[in-house]
């Protein structure tokens, strides 16, 4: 177990939504608090590590018996907020995705069958008594989608160099109010000019997911993993945001051709880094 806990599984991607203590009910509310006033959380590696873990047994467990009881903080305006793991909820939703990602036989590999029947019945009763439940966090793997990079701007981007043996850290932050009206014209700017399609659905998608939170919420991009696929230099130019806005930009103004210059430059930055996932 001591050599599943040091393993760093990476290159994910992450788009978080930190909510106040007061859009949570009693006693959810008071855990969280309680839970913030601690003052030391768990990092995304460590939620990583525990499901790679889970994954040791025979036969292995695909998602967690119990809902994690964890999350991210963070502090807006003096207002604490909190992004819930619901470790068990996105693992459910994970293997519902992975029928579509690998062969069958790749699959029964890594999950026997049975132990994915299993988790899809429990899954089944599960959203029979929670039909509401959704997720406070989205997970994309060896790269980030375009639809969420319309929710902030250049100036909110951070980026930490990588020092002292710790790893660099690339994200985004910004108030709900701006995210939604980033990206609701973002979605009139696109509907106007192309025809319905990947695009388009990715943008209404994140929308109706945003729209369930608080409105004083905090939204997160963060690379999380992916810092370890990008060389320093890469993630220092990167301004993968920017290059968002100034497409969406060029678009509302009639320029085709500027449009499709920030998306090449866009496309060709993440073409590059999902090209590593078949690397040796």
């Amino acid at each position: 177990m001591a050599v599943v806990s040091s393993v760093i599984v990476p290159y994910a991607s992450y788009l978080r939504v930190y909510e106040p203590l007061a859009a949570f009910p009693e006693p959810e509310r008071g855990h969280w608090a309680r839970y913030a006033e601690r003052g030391r959380t768990p990092g995304a590696q460590d939620e990583l590590r525990r499901a790679l873990a889970d994954l040791v047994p025979t036969p292995p467990v695909a998602v967690p018996v119990h809902e994690s009881a964890d999350a991210f903080v963070a502090e807006v305006d003096g207002v604490v907020c909190v992004c819930p793991w619901r470790t068990r909820l996105r693992g459910w939703q994970a293997l519902e995705e992975l029928a579509g990602q690998f062969p069958e036989p790749v699959l029964d590999a890594l999950l026997p069958p049975v132990v994915r029947r299993q988790a899809a019945a429990d899954y089944e009763r599960w959203r029979e008594r929670n039909p509401d439940a959704r997720p406070w966090i989205l997970t994309a793997v060896w790269h980030v989608p375009v639809s969420w990079f319309t929710v902030f701007s250049d100036e909110e981007r951070e980026y930490v160099r990588a020092e002292s043996g710790a790893a660099p850290v690339l994200r985004y932050r910004t108030p709900m109010v701006q995210a939604r009206r980033r990206l609701a014209r973002a979605l009139r700017t696109l509907r106007d000019h192309i025809d319905e399609g990947p695009l388009i659905e990715g943008l209404v998608e994140v929308g109706r997911w945003l729209e369930e939170f608080h409105p004083r919420s905090l939204v997160e991009l963060d690379y999380g993993g992916l810092v370890h696929a990008l060389p320093q230099a890469r993630l220092e130019e990167d301004r993968s945001a920017a290059d968002v806005a100034e497409g969406i930009a060029a678009l509302r103004a009639g320029d085709g051709a500027g449009a499709a210059r920030a998306y090449e430059r866009f496309t060709e930055r993440w073409r590059a880094v999902r090209k590593r996932r078949l690397a040796n």
